[in-house]
């Protein structure tokens, strides 16, 4: 793995002369701001998309239109930040529309914790990144893992946009869906990811759906009563690495997780082993913001035990992207291990499937 970087994106930001502005507001924003003012970036102003600006103000100064912006400083002038997430075609297009007028990057703040992916983070994991690169089993893996580990260093979104993978080609080349009897999705939020899965799994008979969120886990339910495919029995539970009980975020959107912060409730932890018991399980899915690496270790046993194929988010924290291919190679080191993405800004939907 060969990467041609000399100074990450926040070192860049701190030497440029560049008036630096934000394009978004919210949670991501304040992640953002929080590494500007560490690392001493001033940031002038905030704008949203034209059409969409509606007097709000953020952090005290008055949200612009990106017109504005633009008559403002001059796209010459300026340094965009890209402070939300989206999967959404319409609005990547809009973001490059923008990137192609002046300069723009996506900084990557991680979902959870507050390491970051930088130069210091790189040099520092260094070795574990390049034994990861290794390990992958094909080039297309090593390909996309070498440009999110320059995305994440440098902020530019053109690596993201080259390292995008086919879905339909995951679930049936690599997961081999249409073999999929019995699986268990971890972080099933409103049931999605199973009716997904069912597009490319016709065999599919039981699922064993975990959703931590209240909100998310009455709409689960709803969906789990009236399917009539398959069985789906939905667990109010998190995924953990032993039976227990946690604090929540209970802030009701797709990204609660685990937390110690904010307005949290306390839910079950369970891990994977105690409900899957004596069953066969052909597949696994791991989407549980942060507790990925709770979640393997309160499945190691059932992996073990069943070599079902696996899926794995290694996005929401920026040791992820190493440790955990690392940890499933200390659980089962027969697995040959693939690195697929998806189209989104930032570097999320980066998913580690695993294969025996």
């Amino acid at each position: 793995m060969k990467l041609n970087i000399d100074i990450d994106l926040w070192q860049y930001l701190s030497q440029s002369r560049k008036r630096v502005v934000m394009y978004g507001m919210g949670n991501g924003a304040d992640k953002i701001l929080r590494v500007c003012e560490k690392k001493g970036i001033e940031v002038c102003d905030f704008f949203a998309s034209d059409g969409f600006v509606r007097g709000h103000s953020f952090h005290g100064k008055r949200v612009l239109s990106y017109s504005e912006t633009k008559e403002k400083y001059g796209v010459e002038n300026i340094i965009v930040l890209l402070s939300f997430a989206s999967s959404l075609p319409d609005v990547i297009e809009n973001i490059l529309r923008i990137a192609d007028e002046c300069e723009l990057y996506a900084p990557d703040v991680p979902v959870f914790g507050e390491t970051l992916f930088d130069m210091e983070f790189y040099s520092a994991h260094k070795d574990e990144l390049i034994a990861t690169y290794e390990s992958f089993a094909d080039e297309e893996s090593r390909r996309i893992f070498g440009n999110v580990i320059a995305y994440k260093l440098t902020g530019d979104i053109r690596y993201l946009e080259i390292a995008v993978s086919d879905k339909e080609s995951v679930y049936r080349e690599l997961l081999k869906a249409h073999n999929i009897e019995s699986c268990i999705d971890l972080g099933a939020y409103n049931g999605d990811t199973v009716i997904e899965l069912a597009e490319y799994a016709p065999r599919l008979k039981r699922v064993i759906a975990l959703e931590p969120d209240r909100r998310s886990m009455k709409k689960l339910s709803l969906y789990a009563e009236g399917e009539r495919r398959f069985k789906v029995c939905p667990v109010s539970a998190a995924a953990w690495c032993e039976n227990t009980s946690l604090e929540f975020d209970a802030g009701g959107n797709r990204n609660s997780n685990v937390s110690h912060t904010g307005k949290t409730v306390l839910i079950d932890g369970v891990a994977v082993d105690t409900i899957a018991e004596e069953d066969r399980i052909d597949y696994i899915k791991y989407d549980v913001e942060g507790s990925e690496r709770e979640a393997l270790l309160g499945s190691a046993e059932t992996i073990r035990r069943c070599s079902p194929r696996l899926l794995v988010s290694v996005y929401h924290r920026s040791e992820d992207i190493f440790a955990l291919p690392s940890l499933i190679r200390e659980i089962s080191p027969d697995y040959r291990l693939y690195l697929r993405r998806y189209r989104y800004i930032p570097a999320w939907d980066l998913n580690l499937i695993c294969v025996k």
